[in-house]
């Protein structure tokens, strides 16, 4: 049982973060934001997939001004990611967004920054402080210490600002695309402030690549209690990032809705094609309700013995395959009807 860091909560939208708050799955849509169709479908898309929260990216006043059409339609709750112009937290802020990502060092002029967080306090929108390593203030950059520790200052930087201004709707990140320095970056700054982590690896990766780095790091933090949001940055389609943040908190038993699939490596023994065949059993349950675990094993030798942990599952013999149940084989079938005969017994089992 994982001790969570006991964090300030806050609310976004109807998604509360920090305390014992189930940990939010965050990811961030690729669409332009002016184009409200696409935008739209990509959030349902992502809320279909297990997302709690989706951010957008705001550029201009155009798209500050289709976030009113955007949240009147969006399942989940919305962040506006705002760089630099004040008067698009504004706008977006009066259009009906959930919250912010912004840091308030970077918006100007003392005055800009209090006339946001003044409209933010007021309708209670909590604000994002997001540090990146590639992204640092100057006077950080050349000064001796590890990278780890730039992030840290810098966060403390914008984190007063607020502060200063009786502002404590506050949410962090501080990312880097290494993954040891992002945690280091997040022991440090959990010991210091009060407020939710979101954690994350920024510029992870592809598919491949990006999974396993944001495993590490994300997986590595939630371990040791530490973090409230998570997303899994990949240069992939974002319901990737869904999937993939979904399954490492069911592997550290901080999620348990859905399926939990396993499967076996193959070997000498294996007579179908497995890989195939795992696959095909994760596209087809991936939606159910039921909070169960598939296995998908290779041969009859040992996959019900091995896999009699898991609630249902099937293993592979020559041209057929079994149905197993709690490691107890239920049904013989051809190959070709192994996932009907899963599918159907699974469902009776609920009925």
């Amino acid at each position: 049982m994982i001790k969570r860091r006991d964090a300030k909560q806050i609310s976004i939208g109807n998604i509360k973060i920090g305390a014992n708050t189930p940990i939010s799955i965050q990811s961030m849509c690729n669409t332009d934001t002016r184009d409200t169709k696409k935008t739209l479908k990509q959030i349902h898309e992502l809320a279909d997939a297990g997302c709690d929260i989706v951010r957008l990216a705001v550029l201009n006043k155009d798209a500050a001004e289709n976030i009113k059409e955007i949240v009147k339609n969006s399942p989940i709750p919305l962040v506006a990611d705002i760089h630099f112009d004040y008067r698009l937290a504004i706008q977006c802020i009066n259009n009906g967004i959930h919250a912010l990502r912004l840091n308030p060092g970077n918006i100007g002029k003392k005055e800009n920054v209090e006339k946001v967080v003044s409209l933010a306090k007021q309708q209670k929108i909590p604000i994002r402080i997001g540090v990146n390593a590639g992204s640092l203030e100057k006077d950080l950059l050349n000064k001796n210490i590890p990278l780890s520790e730039k992030m840290v200052i810098s966060a403390m930087k914008h984190i007063k600002i607020l502060e200063d201004l009786d502002f404590d709707l506050i949410k962090v990140s501080l990312k880097s695309s290494d993954v040891l320095t992002t945690i280091e970056a997040y022991r440090s700054i959990a010991t210091k402030i009060p407020y939710p982590l979101h954690l994350g690896i920024t510029e992870a990766g592809t598919l491949k690549g990006g999974i396993i780095k944001s495993s590490i790091g994300i997986g590595t933090l939630l371990a040791e209690g530490i973090g409230d949001t998570i997303r899994v940055s990949l240069t992939e389609n974002p319901i990737e990032e869904v999937y993939a943040g979904i399954e490492i908190l069911k592997c550290l038993g901080l999620k348990e809705q859905g399926v939990n699939f396993v499967s076996c490596p193959t070997c000498g023994r294996t007579q179908i094609d497995l890989i195939g065949l795992a696959k095909k059993v994760e596209e087809k349950f991936k939606n159910l309700p039921y909070p169960i675990t598939i296995a998908t094993m290779g041969c009859a030798v040992n996959g019900p013995g091995e896999a009699r942990n898991a609630d249902f599952g099937i293993a592979g013999g020559i041209g057929e395959g079994y149905v197993f149940k709690k490691g107890e084989i239920i049904a013989r079938v051809p190959e070709n009807q192994l996932l009907d005969k899963l599918d159907e017994i699974i469902r009776k089992s609920y009925e």
